[in-house]
């Protein structure tokens, strides 16, 4: 369970009441009874789980969610709608243990309804965001990155959370090839057999040869070409405000971008309700919905559980074939 200042126990519930996404995983859920209760209140939904305190004996029954409460928020000492430290260490303490699950093979995958940066820092002063703090939770030190998926369509990017002055700075081309890579692994282990991927460019028009920018000749094309002599099937630099175009009517199945807005803008315009954000590279999938808490509509039960639905969809079905693939 995530922020529970915000939509997010209102989403768990929505997502723990659908038929689909119950009979996709069998699902644990990292939280508190009385917060769960709360969220399922204002979704005007009736759960049907099982709930075990932590230490007790877990029941499993086929079919059945199980909640693992921790009995450490009371939802009466959250203010609603508001960043506090109450709402960070509880969406910090059930991130955690979901990691630690997960790294420990108790389960498969882990999603997330949304946190709140802002609060999380409260808690972690030197959170910057869900990769760096995975990667400390579970001592993992690979290459991981954010993908962002939508109706079939992924996005990629080469940098993510810095400023935007500093992007072209942080473009080289082992960090782009890295990143095709990356990103062809993530779409076949989300069933993609021959994954296709159009890589943006950084300036307006692609550089127009030059006269805009040389990255797109000196560090994104020979990038684009080596991960081409590495069977990676990509192609570009293509001009960033049409790449979305080409991919959206089925030309590629991912776009890599430069940077975090060049993406995120497109995808979210193409559908905020049901995109899904996916951190790729850990040995298990992380999944959330690609929105935030939404403290703004937090307690009226309008909170579209699309994206969420759709996280913990593709959650299961990649946790699925690495189980498959490993037996």
């Amino acid at each position: 369970m995530g922020d529970a200042a915000g939509i997010s126990p209102e989403l768990t519930a929505k997502v723990l009441a659908d038929e689909g996404v119950r009979a996709a995983a069998e699902i644990t859920v990292i939280g508190e009874e009385r917060v769960l209760a709360k969220g399922a209140r204002v979704a005007s939904v009736s759960l049907d789980i099982d709930v075990a305190r932590d230490g007790e004996p877990r029941p499993r029954r086929a079919g059945r969610p199980l909640l693992i409460d921790l009995q450490h928020c009371d939802p009466a000492e959250i203010p609603l709608g508001e960043i506090s430290e109450a709402s960070g260490r509880f969406a910090t303490v059930n991130f955690r243990r979901a990691l630690a699950m997960a790294a420990g093979g108790e389960a498969d995958a882990v999603c997330f309804t949304p946190f709140n940066k802002a609060a999380m820092r409260l808690v972690t002063p030197g959170y910057d965001d869900e990769i760096g703090f995975s990667a400390e939770a579970i001592g993992f030190h690979g290459v991981a990155k954010e993908f962002n998926v939508l109706d079939g369509l992924w996005n990629a990017r080469v940098t993510s959370h810095v400023p935007l002055k500093d992007v072209a700075g942080l473009l080289t081309r082992q960090g782009i090839l890295d990143n095709l890579r990356l990103t062809d692994d993530a779409l076949r282990a989300a069933g993609i057999a021959r994954p296709r991927i159009a890589v943006a460019a950084l300036n307006p028009h692609a550089g127009d040869n030059g006269n805009f920018g040389r990255e797109e000749i000196e560090v994104i094309a020979p990038a684009v070409e080596e991960g081409k002599r590495a069977q990676i099937g990509c192609d570009g630099p293509f001009p960033a405000d049409t790449v979305f175009l080409r991919a959206r009517r089925g030309d590629f199945d991912a776009v890599l971008t430069m940077y975090h807005d060049q993406g995120q803008i497109a995808m979210k315009l193409i559908g905020f309700d049901a995109g899904v954000t996916l951190m790729g590279g850990f040995p298990f999938p992380i999944c959330t919905a690609a929105h935030g808490t939404a403290y703004d509509i937090a307690g009226k039960g309008i909170a579209h559980p699309g994206a969420m639905r759709n996280a913990m969809l593709l959650a299961a079905r990649m946790a699925g074939r690495e189980a498959a693939a490993a037996a």
